[in-house]
């Protein structure tokens, strides 16, 4: 499944956690990383961009967070994002710059790479969102199988076992997510893929494609 590697997905440029992909071939692999990576890049940060709020929590400057925010550390929110209204980041969750988290959002164990938009009632969980990406209102990833078994990333008849219980989607590049939307634990989405609303997605959708339904995904011409 060469076109759901790292470096297929993501244009790692666009993220100041490039450096946990290091040495891995598949984007979900870097997810229990997550906690580590961002006490020990966190400490590093500049001072005089970066105020650390709280236990384990770094945010830009420039930064804008409403008052009705809740975060949990540990946590990097990057140059120029913004966090709107009674959002909930649960920890684990690195946004980058220029990113969008809105509101009643929730956020767990996430890599949000720059200009990243997740902006109205989304959850995102265990999950890793390429530079540009956009969730439509309401769309989720589904991070644990309903019989608790460890997901399995599936495309026809290929199959990758990722040992992990929890694992929502990778979506690489400008990915664009419709509204009402459910990704279903292991998906991943190829760059500049179009994901109809009200879907239901499962398995890879490669890139350059338009998800309509299960049997209809059509290649962008």
């Amino acid at each position: 499944m060469k076109d759901i590697t790292i470096a297929e997905l993501y244009t790692l440029e666009e993220t100041i956690a490039r450096d946990i992909f290091t040495g891995f071939t598949y984007p979900w692999e870097v997810l229990p990383e997550i906690h580590n990576f961002i006490l020990k890049l966190g400490s590093a940060l500049s001072p005089e961009e970066y105020e650390k709020r709280g236990e384990d929590i770094w945010i830009a400057r420039d930064a804008v967070i409403a008052p009705t925010v809740s975060i949990q550390g540990p946590c990097i929110i990057g140059k120029g994002a913004e966090i709107r209204q009674c959002a909930f980041i649960r920890g684990n969750a690195m946004i980058g710059e220029g990113a969008v988290v809105g509101n009643s959002t929730e956020l767990k164990n996430v890599i949000l790479f720059n200009r990243v938009q997740v902006p109205h009632y989304n959850y995102v969980g265990d999950s890793i969102l390429g530079f540009k990406a956009h969730m439509g209102a309401g769309s989720i990833t589904s991070n644990v199988k309903s019989d608790k078994k460890l997901v399995v990333v599936k495309s026809g008849e290929e199959r990758i076992e990722t040992g992990l219980k929890k694992f929502g989607a990778m979506l690489g590049d400008e990915v664009e997510v419709g509204c009402g939307s459910v990704l279903n634990p292991g998906t991943v989405i190829g760059k500049q893929s179009n994901i109809y609303p009200l879907s239901s997605v499962r398995g890879v959708v490669p890139a350059n494609h338009i998800f309509k339904d299960a049997a209809h995904v059509i290649e962008k011409q």
